[in-house]
């Protein structure tokens, strides 16, 4: 596919200016856009609906980024309904988060229909089916651990995660790299209240089961837990506040070799997904 217009060689066009400025939350925020590089992102988006705004594409490795286009999604670049934007390597390589770019970078804007931001117990009826299998995650500000516990959940067919206010922002583009594109079918609650969440699950039937020490905690692997039951992930360093701790059905670990006290919160997070989820699959 050949462009049809002149090669941008400047940092200064408005494209390039953009999608660099992409990587900042107010940035992303204000235009509702973000960003994510690749083509099997790409590829991912585009089958989960995700309206791609428009795309930078090295002019250099432009043959390869479609030939991968159509190795890996069967997609043609006109399929993709978005204008194409050519660069320089020069400018591309200035631009690209990846240490081994492959030729493509898209904006594409926000995926409202999936990740809404909702209030519990006001006008906006937060009712998730009694039936879904329910990830929390409060206060992980990691936004590649965010990703990775997507990538999760959706392995272990989790149906609905349940983010805190002070969790890593979904349209970081560490959390959706992290994510291998899982991110664009998940379905995505975005609470402020993280207490409020967990008493709204449990008054509507739930047990609600914090991922802490605590008194009976039951350990994973050993003890039965219950198959609807939804678990909340806390904080790397700090794990879960005691308030949200409270508001739990109850806690859960997982037991490990004496002299190691803690795992990484997405490595966790996927071997807790395995014991609630996973098992039930």
């Amino acid at each position: 596919m050949e462009s049809e217009n002149p090669v941008v060689t400047s940092r200064q066009n408005r494209f390039v200016a953009q999608l660099c400025a992409l990587e900042d939350k107010k940035a992303r925020e204000n235009t509702h856009l973000f960003r994510f590089d690749g083509v099997k992102l790409l590829c991912e988006a585009v089958r989960h609906g995700v309206e791609i705004a428009y795309a930078a594409v090295c002019e250099k490795q432009a043959d390869e980024v479609w030939n991968k286009l159509w190795a890996v999604g069967k997609m043609r670049p006109s399929e993709i309904g978005c204008k194409f934007v050519y660069v320089s390597e020069s400018v591309f390589k200035k631009i690209s988060e990846e240490k081994a770019p492959e030729g493509i970078i898209c904006a594409a804007k926000h995926i409202d229909k999936f990740h809404k931001s909702v209030k519990i117990y006001n006008k906006d009826v937060y009712a998730p089916d009694k039936s879904e299998k329910i990830l929390l995650l409060d206060s992980v500000r990691d936004p590649s651990n965010v990703g990775a516990a997507i990538r999760s959940a959706a392995a272990f067919g989790a149906d609905r995660i349940i983010m805190g206010g002070g969790c890593a922002d979904i349209y970081n583009p560490k959390t959706i790299r992290a994510s291998m594109g899982t991110l664009f079918g998940m379905k995505i609650d975005r609470v402020s209240g993280m207490k409020d969440a967990v008493l709204f699950l449990r008054n509507s039937g739930r047990k609600v089961y914090a991922a802490a020490l605590g008194h009976a905690a039951k350990k994973l692997g050993h003890d039965a837990l219950e198959k609807d039951a939804c678990v909340i992930i806390g904080n790397e360093g700090h794990g879960l506040s005691d308030e949200v701790i409270s508001a739990c059905t109850g806690c859960v670990y997982i037991p490990m070799s004496e002299g190691v006290e803690s795992l990484n919160a997405s490595v966790a997070a996927a071997v807790i997904m395995w014991e609630f989820f996973g098992k039930y699959n």
